[in-house]
């Protein structure tokens, strides 16, 4: 049962009062920042719930993803955490993918698409109010106190339905067993096994019973050989000396099927179903030969690289001699006791317990067994995973990578301890925040163990020690709970080779893991905050400036196949695995949490470049109840066709996919700490509400499709409203008051201040004009992206190779581009050139894309009058155009000959042009009509 919602989550809902008392939840909107802000942030966010979104690209692309988030069944996510527990999973089926047992590296990574997604949810109710997400959250919360409550305790009998009346379930993925006696076999020289049983999975070598002392003296039956169909064996020297029974066919899934052995002078047999499938009559080995055996178990294996037997048992019984094949056909119908070899004489059990960890023995001897964990039990009471604790202690004697045995535990970790306190944030459900201290509490006990060699060995490997954003997510319960252990736990994380590096501004970043390690400075920008350790900030910031710009894409993405190259590298790093989509979201992060230190306009650019384009540009423009369609890599290439299903699904790029898409509207503004100036990052349709001032502001625009904005103040009060100017930005940007512009000088990369005391209904106006503008990759200038504003665009073409565009044949004064291309009625910011059409990144489309070209301008070209002239380069790729346009913008036409003919006269001093080619060109700059 939850638990009643606190105070500050519901208030009566006023119009429907008169009519039933209903109540809905008011929204904290908490889940938006890491934490409560800070008092040693200069600069604070918004919540979540502060800042409303309105029509626009950003509403249109969140209400795609709240649709899945409605629709989606989160029992299914919680199916994982059960089945690890033992608790029943109702039928649920796992997502698959990334959170299955099949999927990639055995489902190792399992769980941590639930901490997404309980994030998503958290963020989606704070922006949105609506009841069905915190009712989702509540589901998630609730199980997973259940599961942590199993996993503190022995298992417990899992009942359902039997052959003849109840039976044991043995959930796939709960790592149980039942454990059975030593005497069980009796030391027996002839014997018959019996056992009802209903598998559930068709995975090879699971037992239905293997006893033995280890992988050379044993006998087993198991469902599934490598052929797919029942066998039977006993050995005393290993697989090599196995004597065995082999079935014919296999037995089907979810459905019962009884299997028999029988052995006695030499002869065995193997029944399926009543019928004789297999008989050995050179079986000499018995019980009798095996000896005293150390373990007797249903549904493991000695093989520690079999499956546990997923499905469910029946009757199980053993008799002391072989019973006669009408005897094993009088078993089908009817419980053995009710015929006419009665029950086993050497142990009986019918499984139909439905509590307690303990199966009866109806032998008479007594052999009560006992249902086990093949992992035993967490070695703490806040463990909480959705696979068992053998992963986190495989890490920390591993000294190299294989995510088939260990993938990113304490990553997946992060993900579950951060959606469990964004969810407490949500909801101020206590049980959230004492599962994410749970947590918290077993890792410190785990971690604060090992010496500092351990810790900085298990952090240095790939992938096995990735930790996500485990720091950020431990300070914050760390703000919250005040413990000493909590704080010590996320110093614990310190990788010193990668802070110290980062903190002498020495780049080691070629050949690191990307995402690994991105993540990794948001938490020593929140150990900053706790601790005040200089190199901790130092190291974020130098490491920032290392990937911006040097190991950007133009949409503000980083990684090739997951990894950084060497810096300012771009056009050689280009591939179908660029842009890996979780190292933007980060990214995004890691700026934010920069700028509340440090002003600078550039952490805001970086923020609207990668938003704007790689995040928007990764989720689809559709809607699906299965799947969140976002992008895990976007291939660069041309020709590239975005992949919004990637690998097998649930991955982390669809789980921070999910997050982004649900708080776009996170650093729309920002306020000084002090109260004293609210900053515009973003122009973006939205209504902020600050409290604190009793002010609203109302942004109304269409940007991008619109180039300016237009706020509105609700009551009043003296403050400093800082306007984002881009670095794009040209001479048009301008600001009004009531329609009165106010004086000052709008610097490109800066925020424009306009300070007044306000009242209810200023308006101020914000004029950006945009221009087409290149980027040219930092090792090939010849290799561009092209830009409107603030908008990457990209050409549709369905060709794979780079295509070859000029853009200074109609470019205007300013150095805007864009006269050169033509727009698409009826399709804002669509524009074609030589016959292909440019769109924005942003559009989640299935069309091939290529967001980079080859500039080629072969010929000299003024105003769309050719000059007859070939376009001449330097040795270094610099050609006569580029060197001309780079004066831009330019104040007058005049402005533009003369710096024409000044670099026609270098040139040609130089013999890099002709004097007559060089006249030709000063005279056809003379003669053309250039576009502002």
């Amino acid at each position: 049962m939850a638990p009643p919602l606190s105070r500050r989550h519901l208030l009566q809902a006023a119009a429907l009062a008169a009519v039933t008392p209903t109540f809905s939840y008011v929204a904290t909107g908490r889940a938006a920042a890491a934490a409560e802000a800070l008092p040693v942030w200069t600069v604070q966010p918004f919540s979540l719930d502060e800042v409303a979104l309105g029509q626009g690209l950003f509403a249109d692309k969140r209400q795609l993803m709240l649709d899945h988030a409605r629709g989606y069944d989160v029992n299914r996510l919680l199916q994982v955490f059960r089945a690890n527990a033992g608790l029943a999973t109702g039928g649920a089926v796992a997502p698959g993918g990334w959170e299955g047992l099949d999927g990639e590296a055995n489902g190792n990574l399992r769980g941590h698409y639930t901490g997404h997604f309980l994030t998503m949810l958290a963020q989606a109710y704070a922006g949105t109010g609506e009841r069905v997400f915190i009712d989702k959250t509540l589901t998630i919360v609730e199980a997973l106190t259940e599961v942590r409550e199993a996993l503190r305790h022995e298992p417990r009998v899992l009942g359902t339905a039997g052959r003849f009346g109840t039976a044991a379930e043995n959930v796939r993925g709960s790592y149980q067993y039942v454990e059975l006696p030593a005497q069980v076999l009796g030391g027996a020289a002839a014997i018959t096994l019996s056992a009802w049983v209903k598998p559930t999975h068709d995975a090879g070598w699971a037992r239905i019973l293997d006893f033995g002392n280890d992988t050379t003296r044993y006998l087993y039956l198991a469902a599934r050989n490598a052929n797919g169909v029942p066998r039977f064996a006993v050995t005393t020297s290993g697989a090599g000396g196995e004597q065995g029974l082999n079935g014919t066919a296999a037995l089907p899934l979810n459905r019962w099927s009884h299997l028999a052995v029988t052995i006695a002078d030499g002869t065995g047999t193997l029944y399926v179903d009543g019928t004789a499938v297999a008989r050995n009559t050179s079986m000499t080995l018995t019980p009798a030969a095996l000896g005293t055996l150390a373990h007797h178990w249903l549904g493991r294996s000695h093989y520690s690289a079999d499956p546990v037997f997923a499905g469910a048992y029946d009757e199980f019984n053993v008799w002391s001699r072989a019973l006669t094949p009408a005897e094993i056909t009088a078993l089908q119908g009817a419980r053995a006791a009710d015929t006419a070899p009665g029950r086993g004489d050497l142990a009986s059990y019918a499984f139909d317990e439905t509590t307690g960890g303990t199966f009866a023995d109806a032998s008479g001897r007594g052999l009560t067994a006992t249902l086990r964990r093949t992992w035993g039990a967490p070695s703490h009471p806040g463990f909480l995973a959705a696979y068992p604790e053998t992963q986190f202690i495989d890490l920390e004697s591993r000294t190299s990578p294989d995510y088939t045995k260990v993938w990113a535990p304490y990553y997946t970790a992060h993900k579950i301890l951060r959606g469990l306190l964004d969810a407490y944030s949500a909801t101020d459900d206590e049980r959230a925040l004492d599962l994410a201290s749970g947590m918290c509490d077993w890792m410190y006990s785990r971690l604060s163990k090992l010496p500092d060699a351990t810790l900085q060995r298990m952090w240095g490997i790939f992938s096995s020690g990735e930790f996500g954003g485990i720091v950020e997510a431990v300070c914050d319960l760390h703000a919250l709970s005040g413990k000493a252990e909590h704080l010590a736990l996320a110093r614990l994380f310190d990788l010193d080779k990668l802070i110290d590096a980062c903190a002498a501004d020495t780049d080691i970043l070629d050949g690191l893991h990307a995402n690994q390690h991105i993540p990794i400075f948001t938490g020593l920008v929140r150990l900053y905050d706790a601790t005040g350790e200089e190199r901790y900030l130092t190291a974020a910031k130098n490491f920032w400036g290392m990937v911006v710009p040097d190991r950007m894409y133009g949409i503000g993405g980083t990684s090739t196949g997951e990894f950084w190259k060497a810096s300012g590298v771009i056009a050689g790093t280009i591939g179908t695995a660029t842009a890996e989509t979780c190292c933007a979201y980060n990214m995004l992060k890691l700026s934010r949490m920069l700028f509340f230190h440090e002003q600078s306009p550039k952490y805001m650019d970086y923020y609207e470049r990668a938003l704007y384009n790689q995040v928007l540009g990764s989720k689809q423009d559709r809607a699906d109840a299965e799947k969140p369609l976002v992008t895990y890599f976007i291939g660069l290439t041309p020709g590239h066709v975005r992949d919004y299903t990637p690998k097998q699904g649930t991955t982390c790029c669809e789980g921070t996919g999910m997050e982004s898409a649900t708080k776009y509207q996170d650093s729309v503004y920002f306020r000084k700490a002090d109260g004293s100036a609210l900053y515009v990052n973003l122009y973006s349709p939205s209504t902020l509400t600050w409290a604190e001032k009793g002010v609203t502001v109302t942004q109304r625009t269409d940007y991008p499709r619109e180039q300016g904005s237009t706020l509105t103040v609700g009551g009043g009060g003296a403050f400093e409203l800082r306007l984002r100017v881009p670095s794009w930005a040209g001479a048009g940007f301008r600001v009004t008051v009531n329609g009165r512009t106010v004086p000052g000088t709008a610097t490109p990369g800066s925020y424009f201040t306009v300070s007044r005391t306000w009242r209810s209904g200023d308006t101020v106006r914000v004029d950006l004009p945009f221009r087409l503008r290149v980027e040219k990759a930092l090792d090939d200038p010849s290799l561009q992206t092209l830009f409107y504003g603030p908008v990457n665009l990209v050409a549709r073409n369905s060709a794979t190779t780079y295509l070859p565009f000029g853009l200074y044949r109609n470019a205007g004064l300013s150095g805007n581009l864009l006269p050169s291309l033509t727009p698409v009625s009826g399709k804002p910011l669509h524009h074609t050139l030589d016959g292909t059409e440019f769109a924005p990144f942003f559009e989640g489309t299935e069309d091939p894309t290529h967001a980079y070209f080859r500039r080629s301008e072969p010929r000299v070209v003024f105003g769309g009058t050719d000059a007859g002239v070939a376009n001449p380069a330097r040795a270094d790729g610099t050609t006569l155009l580029d060197e001309i346009w780079a004066g831009a913008p330019f104040g007058s036409k005049g402005a533009l000959v003369t710096r024409v003919r000044t670099t026609v006269d270098a040139w040609v001093s130089a013999a890099l042009l002709t004097r007559a080619d060089g006249d030709k060109v000063v005279s056809t700059a003379q003669q053309a009509t250039f576009a502002p």
